[in-house]
C-alpha cells in the first residue's frame, strides 16, 4: 500500500468511526462497480447514506470539503442508484423510507495533534 492509499484508508477509518458515534450503521465500505466506488454506505435511522470521504494533510492543498463538485455529486447519485438496485432492493424489496442522502466527511491531518473531522449531511 502506498502513502496515498494509506492516508485514504486512515481517513475512511476515522470517518466510519465518526458515523458510528453519531448512531449510524455502516453497511459497506469501498463498494465498487464498473462506474466507480462509494467510500462508505451507511444507514441513518430510515435513510440510506452514501458518504464520500476526503482526507488531506494540512498545508496548501484545497480543503477536503471542496471536493464534491456538481459532476462528482451526479456520479455519487448514479452509484447510489446502482447500490440500491443491487443490494438494498434485493434484501428489502423496497426503497429506504427516508430516501437516499449524500454526505461528505472531510478530514484534515495537522502536522501535530488530533485530526480534524468534519461531517456535512446532504451535500448533494
Amino acid at each position: 500500500m502506498n502513502g496515498r492509499n494509506a492516508l485514504g484508508r486512515y481517513g475512511e477509518d476515522l470517518a466510519a468511526r465518526r458515523l458510528r458515534e453519531m448512531g449510524m450503521a455502516v453497511l459497506e465500505r469501498n463498494w465498487r462497480c464498473r462506474d466507480g466506488e462509494i467510500d462508505i454506505i451507511a444507514r441513518d435511522i430510515d435513510a440510506l447514506v452514501v458518504c464520500e470521504v476526503k482526507t488531506r494533510r494540512a498545508g496548501p492543498y484545497e480543503h477536503p470539503m471542496s471536493a464534491v463538485t456538481p459532476r462528482k455529486a451526479e456520479r455519487l447519485r448514479r452509484l447510489a442508484s446502482h447500490w440500491l438496485g443491487e443490494r438494498w432492493l434485493a434484501r428489502y424489496g423496497r426503497p429506504p423510507a427516508g430516501g437516499v442522502r449524500i454526505d461528505l466527511v472531510g478530514i484534515v491531518l495537522p502536522e501535530r495533534g488530533a485530526p480534524r473531522v468534519e461531517h456535512v449531511r446532504g451535500v448533494a
